[in-house]
């Protein structure tokens, strides 16, 4: 090359102070949020065996997790329940006294500065594990959306500060935000899972929430995986129904979904580094493999690098610590 050697790339990457003044890519403890299941049917936290270190947690726990997560200084928490009791409509999704609804209480009671997000999807609370009501074997869209509403508005009333609907029903943000301003909830965040696409990567998932379908599968209404102008459709449309902020997931295989959405859009973006993702580095670090923290920090980091603000991830306490020791 005609610049070299008068420009050496190697000048600024001799020295850990060096490399860090012309970083280019930051991964803050600030940017975390922690996924956490909550299980009414159990007494002591149980351990996911598809994901080690990830705990179902039952409700008199709640309390102590939430002050452990603040002192980690991780700004926000993402609550999936687990019922003891399941029926066809999910009609403890949105019960004043269902198991969210608690757990929201119990967190703000004991961590009130903790953010806590909400996922407003009706798989874990059905019977036959879908995300919406079943008819004929199918899946109706509009008929789900006021119970979308309805759970989405009592997490809102128990002191939930952000919901983030996932189910992926046409219309389903403006039904929450048409239900949330109706009643005085104005001010109220939705963070919409915009581009979710029908993954392999949420195996371990199903395991940890209980909410593997019962026949059929979810591709009637998450996205192909082999789309990305469908994604920008999604967030356009999300976006126009009030959402405001929208997410990718899964993140590792989808980063040029994440970068064509961040060059799409101004909204903050979410990325979801689900627990596929989590569960094959978990596995490989175990084997002696790889280096646990050398690769999670590293996949963190190309996750905010293609574009993400926020990332939510099971390895947000690991990484909170680590932050916390450079």
């Amino acid at each position: 090359m005609a610049d070299f050697p008068k420009v050496r790339m190697r000048r600024m990457r001799q020295s850990e102070i060096i490399r860090g003044l012309v970083r280019e890519t930051h991964l803050n403890i600030e940017q975390l949020i922690y996924p956490l299941f909550i299980a009414e049917h159990i007494e002591e936290p149980r351990e996911i065996s598809s994901m080690p270190g990830i705990m179902q947690w039952p409700l008199k726990y709640v309390g102590q997790e939430a002050k452990r997560i603040a002192q980690l200084g991780i700004p926000a928490v993402l609550l999936f329940g687990i019922p003891s009791e399941k029926d066809e409509v999910g009609s403890q999704a949105y019960d004043s006294q269902g198991i969210i609804q608690q757990a929201i209480r119990r967190f703000k009671a004991e961590a009130p500065d903790l953010l806590v997000m909400t996922d407003v999807c009706l798989c874990e609370y059905t019977n036959h594990g879908h995300c919406g009501v079943i008819d004929n074997g199918n899946v109706q869209n509009d008929e789900s959306l006021k119970l979308l509403a309805r759970m989405a508005l009592s997490h809102v009333v128990a002191g939930a500060d952000i919901v983030a609907p996932s189910d992926m029903m046409d219309g389903r943000v403006g039904a929450i935000r048409h239900a949330l301003d109706e009643h005085g909830y104005s001010s109220t965040p939705i963070m919409a899972y915009s581009a979710k696409y029908a993954s392999g990567f949420y195996g371990p998932f199903r395991e940890a929430a209980g909410s593997a379908p019962q026949f059929g599968d979810r591709r009637s209404y998450q996205m192909d995986p082999s789309n990305v102008r469908e994604a920008l459709r999604e967030v356009d449309l999300d976006i126009a129904e009030g959402a405001d902020i929208v997410m990718v997931k899964p993140a590792l295989a989808y980063l040029d979904v994440i970068r064509r959405v961040r060059d799409h859009c101004d909204l903050p973006i979410a990325a979801y580094n689900v627990s596929g993702e989590y569960a094959m580095i978990k596995a490989a670090a175990q084997q002696g493999w790889i280096d646990e923290r050398r690769i999670v920090m590293e996949v963190l980091t190309g996750i905010r690098r293609a574009g993400a603000d926020m990332i939510i991830t099971y390895f947000a306490p690991e990484v909170a610590q680590w932050l916390s020791e450079s």
